[in-house]
């Protein structure tokens, strides 16, 4: 796409601005912004998919015009569906979630016959890397747990399980991939679980983190994660190892 044209309507490139939309921070987009005379505009651009976000709906009717005129593009109306992320709206909020590829990965995986597992992952589980359980195809993890990853742009509930998992990718073990299954099986209880983004609850920042004490069984080192949301919605949350500075 020539962002050039976006520029000639005042569109500014926020690409650097983790405020523009953080609930796709996750995602490799690039977020622009129009704003003038109290109109606050938001373009999010994947490739030759937009999504248009913003305060006043004639300017937004006007970008799109200007974008028709320069792109040919084609306006599929009201956001019900971007990027494999399902949006259902109501006078509350909006409820994004992403259950058509939920669904779409336990029939990839043929756990449609499974029972469903209450918890993704078992109380106090610590993988190790140097389980001596069989030696796995590594490329079909990979793709799995590469697949879950996307999936926890709309489920936090996830994340610090898949991030576990996540650790393995180069010497996958039977037990790692019975581990991912079972995150497979607690999906396929819970397909349609997603966010909820209140339209009323005001700007009330609320952050929450913890960490695990040496976590680890391989490295001894520990386990932050935080989980941030603004009016009662969720915008950020993160799980990671953390480093070890060296002085």
């Amino acid at each position: 796409m020539d962002y050039d044209k976006l520029l000639e309507i005042g569109i500014k490139n926020l690409l650097n601005l983790y405020s523009a939309l953080v609930l796709l921070s996750h995602m490799l987009i690039l977020p622009c912004l129009y704003r003038k005379s109290g109109v606050h505009i938001i373009a999010l651009i994947y490739v030759d998919d937009i999504l248009l976000i913003g305060n006043d709906g004639t300017q937004i009717t006007q970008v799109k015009t200007y974008l028709h005129t320069n792109f040919s593009i084609k306006d599929l109306g009201p956001l019900k569906y971007f990027l494999g992320i399902e949006v259902a709206r109501s006078d509350k909020g909006f409820v994004i979630s992403q259950r058509k590829y939920t669904l779409d990965i336990l029939e990839d995986c043929g756990v449609q016959g499974e029972r469903p597992s209450a918890f993704p992952m078992e109380q106090n589980l610590r993988l190790k890397k140097d389980d001596e359980s069989d030696e796995m195809d590594a490329s079909q993890y990979r793709r799995l747990i590469g697949i879950l990853l996307y999936l926890t742009v709309t489920r936090p509930d996830i994340a610090y399980f898949v991030n576990q998992l996540s650790q393995f990718l180069s010497n996958p073990r039977k037990s790692h991939m019975d581990d991912a299954f079972r995150v497979l099986r607690y999906l396929k209880g819970t397909p349609g679980r997603g966010l909820f983004l209140p339209s009323h609850r005001g700007l009330e920042l609320v952050a929450y983190c913890d960490a695990s004490w040496l976590s680890c069984p391989s490295t001894k080192r520990s386990c932050t994660g935080y989980f941030i949301s603004l009016g009662g919605a969720p915008i950020s949350w993160r799980t990671k190892k953390q480093s070890v500075d060296i002085s």
